[in-house]
């Protein structure tokens, strides 16, 4: 953008960075620095989920025009700020994780009767054991939860989780375990040989940079890639939006896209289409609610397919994707077994517009509350 003389092609972009890891309530000093002392325009980025509800309010009450490319949680918008008008999120929200991989879980193994899970001990772990049982207890209610394990942030040691699982001899193993602790635990569970003793579904183990796998990762596994995107879906013959961009990014960074590359580069592009539609319509360089009108509903295709944000919450909405892991040649990582791609449409897993806010989600009441008991 900045090459072609920025946004309008007269204002370039400059970046200001600050580290995440610093912790919430110095995210929280820092975002008001950035507004306050440094007069920025707008801001983009969070991983956490235990940030944007604390980031969220705060720049609302800075009037700073933001969107998320993560911090996923439904609380965001369900509690922390339920009217935004200056916040956005492009990514899915966290209900969308455990709901999608529920359903690959009743497509691929409808039978399954005992179901051991792992989850990080923070709220996006307890979010997707909420959903995936909401949604199993529709869907598969033979089912019953024997086991589970509930690791810390940052865990190293795996080995009481695994082993834990492993003697309740469950059929299917269930874990939104993610990032770094996802790779520790893989490699762990490999040595206790448990995906040979069960099966094994992820909401997320895609979702990190892809080269952080190896090709020791077990195939046949029920991968979540998060926010809805892996570099190698949709194929590059089907959607060459996204085959550019990651052989763009590869050439610049010398890896591929992961999901927070991929975020970033729609909230940066939705925020340029905001503002030039909004100069056409007044001239000139468009104030915040102007860009903010035209950020409302708008639908713009991505690497990862069609994103819509919806005018009502401001969330970001991309049909959710699922799969299962296999090596293959032309990477030194697994990727999604191409042949096995399971895509839902994202209005058939979240909550409609006007359904009251509920609890823990919006999400899981409606399901709880709409989705019919299915008979064996």
């Amino acid at each position: 953008m900045n090459a072609a003389g920025g946004l309008l092609g007269k204002r370039k972009i400059e970046l200001l960075k600050a580290d995440e890891n610093a912790g919430t309530d110095a995210n929280v000093k820092e975002l008001r620095r950035l507004k306050l002392s440094e007069n920025i325009d707008f801001f983009c980025g969070i991983t956490s989920s235990g940030n944007t509800p604390a980031l969220g309010p705060v720049a609302e009450e800075l009037k700073l025009l933001t969107i998320f490319v993560d911090g996923c949680t439904d609380f965001l918008f369900d509690k922390a700020v339920p009217n935004p008008h200056y916040i956005f999120r492009i990514t899915n929200m966290q209900s969308a994780d455990g709901v999608t991989c529920a359903l690959g879980i009743a497509q691929t193994w409808p039978k399954t009767k005992r179901v051991a899970h792992i989850h990080p001990d923070y709220s996006y772990g307890r979010n997707a054991f909420d959903h995936v049982k909401v949604v199993m207890k529709k869907l598969m209610p033979q089912s019953e939860v024997v086991s589970e394990g509930w690791p810390k942030l940052g865990t190293t040691d795996f080995a009481s989780h695994i082993t834990e699982a492993i003697a309740a001899k469950p059929d299917l193993i269930v874990s939104s375990v993610w990032g770094g602790d996802y790779v520790a635990m893989y490699k762990q569970a490999l040595r206790y040989g448990m995906f040979q003793k069960a099966k094994f579904a992820s909401t997320i183990a895609f979702g990190v940079a892809p080269h952080a796998l190896g090709k020791d990762h077990p195939e046949g596994v029920l991968a979540g890639v998060h926010s809805n995107y892996h570099f190698t879906y949709p194929g590059g013959d089907k959607w060459p939006l996204n085959k550019t961009f990651g052989e763009k990014y590869h050439a610049r960074f010398n890896e591929y896209p992961n999901l927070q590359a991929e975020g970033g580069y729609m909230a940066t592009h939705m925020l340029k289409s905001a503002i030039e539609k909004a100069n056409r319509i007044g001239g000139g360089w468009p104030d915040d609610d102007a860009i903010i009108t035209l950020l409302e509903g708008m639908m713009m295709a991505g690497p990862g397919g069609y994103v819509y944000i919806r005018p009502d919450n401001h969330q970001g909405y991309k049909d959710a994707v699922t799969g299962f892991s296999k090596n293959v040649p032309e990477y030194p990582f697994p990727i999604l077994d191409p042949t096995r791609i399971i895509t839902i449409p994202i209005r058939n897993i979240t909550a409609p517009p006007g359904w009251p806010k509920g609890e823990p989600t919006s999400t899981y009441t409606w399901i709880d509350k709409t989705w019919p008991v299915v008979k064996a």
